[in-house]
């Protein structure tokens, strides 16, 4: 998975055409409580974009109302130039071009492989060797006679994808499309899955509350927050300049110490750290724990190490800094400090984002 020769057919005239994905100011609620507010994002054609946040922040709601499965109250939802909704107009979803495939796949369990494949074509469609060639490109060639039930989970999953892609979708939305898996078997279905969709260059939204899995697999992250977009942006963007504290804390390990600012520098516990951007006053800054340094003390100690967590490739040492503050740092290879031990904690000099207190 992919068949590199069915993907070389889609390459000649016959593939997907990723479309252009606009959501504008769109916003939703149920029984006047708001879950959607004034939400705008742009989708290129062709990009993979994760909507990330915690648990009932919106992002599957946002799905929904994109693929037309809800009405959106207010703005507007546009696919390849074409307003599908608007808070008056709202078609259908069949209508739309937009594939979707749900955190359950939503088999029918009572119908073949091939059948569930073939469920949203017509007459024609499913006559012209589209339902096997949809097989083909997830790797399940010769198992349509097959039922859902006596297929492993991996299976069943490249059969839901298979159905979404069937009709040829302008844009793909998947929810949460691998949280149903073991953890190894997800690391591999999603590696397949994200290769597939770049090799179609189909346009693709999935939501995920694994930050993990957004910055693997997405070519920008959405992260949303109670209703809102946060911040969209890179991975990189989203790691090395989160637009705000929660966004820090959501997106990776996050360590905050508190400073004095003063243009583009700030006194902490652990000396003088290049910022950003300039501030001025108390700041809460920003150091992920591979920016941070521990050494033996040597009469300057600053901290104590609580615990070390091995990993093979690095290791986490946790510092209880002299002040209270508790630091997680991470470093390559093998720990040269031990728990229990005074050490010296300090940046390793990059420049680090900071908020205002």
């Amino acid at each position: 998975m992919p068949n590199t020769e069915v993907l070389a057919a889609r390459s000649d005239g016959l593939g997907h055409a990723g479309g252009r994905l606009s959501v504008k100011s769109v916003g939703k609620s149920f029984g006047g409580a708001t879950v959607l507010h004034d939400v705008t994002l742009d989708v290129a054609p062709g990009e993979i974009v994760a909507l990330l946040g915690p648990s009932g922040c919106g992002k599957t709601t946002l799905l929904r109302c994109i693929a037309g499965l809800e009405r959106i109250d207010h703005g507007s939802v546009t696919v390849e130039g074409r307003v599908v909704a608007d808070g008056h107009a709202h078609e259908r979803p069949e209508r739309r071009r937009i594939g979707m495939v749900f955190q359950d796949w939503a088999l029918f369990p009572h119908l073949s492989v091939a059948d569930n494949v073939g469920y949203g074509l017509d007459r024609a469609a499913r006559g012209s060797g589209r339902v096997e060639e949809s097989l083909d490109m997830v790797g399940l060639a010769g198992l349509g006679g097959r039922m859902p039930a006596t297929l492993s989970g991996g299976q069943q999953q490249r059969v839901a994808l298979a159905r979404a892609l069937a009709p040829r979708p302008s844009v793909l939305l998947l929810d949460e499309p691998f949280s149903n898996l073991d953890t190894g078997l997800r690391v591999q279905v999603r590696a397949e899955v994200h290769r597939l969709l770049t090799d179609l260059g189909i346009t693709a939204m999935f939501v995920t509350h694994d930050q993990e899995e957004a910055f693997v697999l997405g070519d920008r992250v959405a992260v949303m927050h109670d209703g809102r977009l946060e911040q969209f942006g890179s991975p990189a963007e989203l790691y090395e300049d989160p637009a705000s504290a929660w966004i820090a804390s959501f997106v990776g390990d996050a360590n905050f110490v508190r400073g004095h600012a003063a243009g583009d520098r700030a006194d902490t516990a652990l000396g003088s750290v290049a910022l950003t951007h300039t501030l001025s006053g108390e700041v809460d800054v920003l150091i992920r724990p591979e920016h941070l340094r521990v050494s033996p003390a040597e009469g300057n100690e600053n901290g104590t190490v609580t615990n070390i967590e091995y990993f093979g490739h690095d290791h986490m040492i946790r510092v209880d800094l002299f002040d209270g503050t508790r630091l997680a740092c991470r470093a390559p290879g093998w720990p040269t400090v031990s728990r229990g031990q005074a050490v010296t904690v300090d940046s390793d000099g990059s420049a680090a984002p900071a908020f205002t207190v």
